[in-house]
């Protein structure tokens, strides 16, 4: 399968070039300098572009691809905190682009508390999350409103807490998981779950939850 990878240069999205190289697929890594991708093969292809603004350059890159999976964060500057912008900015052009490109299928990383799934959040990470966070996930749903409303065949991932520990393959994932006190799982067990989706239609225009077991 060949997959393109939005936010590939970040820790969650480095995490899934791996794990996509690793399960023999052909990925296709969109960013925005070259330079800071650490990961390297010969099933890689690197394209350039800036996914908030650059339709062009999203569909480029999409072009002959089975599907996508988008790994974006909101950054970590100052800016990015205060008035994030990124998935709001960045939602409209990749639903244009993966349309202009003929490509329905699109694993999308959220967060649990992003939304809806705040009734859903257990009342150890709601203290942790209010008031960091209320902006950097309002951006989120922001973004999310826009995927929910396209014709595209997506995937909303809501891990709780990241770390960035290995990959154990023990984690559960459901629509109605329930989660308790301030549950962490690891960004490579998360990248291990969206690369697995992009071949399955388990959970198909639909929100997952994903915990450690």
């Amino acid at each position: 399968m060949r997959i393109l990878v939005l936010g590939a240069t970040g820790l969650t999205g480095t995490q899934v070039v791996r794990r996509a190289l690793g399960a023999g697929h052909e990925v296709t890594a969109l960013v925005r300098d070259p330079a800071r991708l650490e990961v390297s093969g010969a099933a890689l292809r690197v394209a350039v572009g800036e996914v908030t603004r650059d339709v062009a350059a999203v569909t480029a890159a999409a072009g002959g691809c089975d599907a996508a999976i988008s790994a974006l964060g909101s950054g970590r500057s100052l800016k990015s905190v205060l008035a994030p912008a990124v998935m709001a900015e960045a939602m409209p052009v990749i639903v244009r682009a993966l349309d202009g490109a003929g490509v329905t299928r699109l694993v999308f990383l959220s967060s649990l508390g992003v939304g809806d799934s705040w009734a859903r959040t257990p009342a150890a990470l709601k203290a942790m999350y209010r008031p960091a966070l209320s902006r950097v996930f309002a951006d989120k749903a922001a973004g999310e409103r826009v995927l929910r409303a396209s014709d595209l065949d997506w995937t909303l991932v809501c891990p709780p807490l990241l770390s960035n520990g290995r990959y154990t393959g023990r984690y559960a994932a459901g629509t109605d998981l329930e989660l308790s006190g301030a549950p962490r799982i690891s960004r490579a067990d998360v990248a291990d779950f969206m690369v697995a989706q992009t071949g399955s239609d388990a959970f198909s225009r639909s929100t997952v939850f994903l915990a450690p077991r």
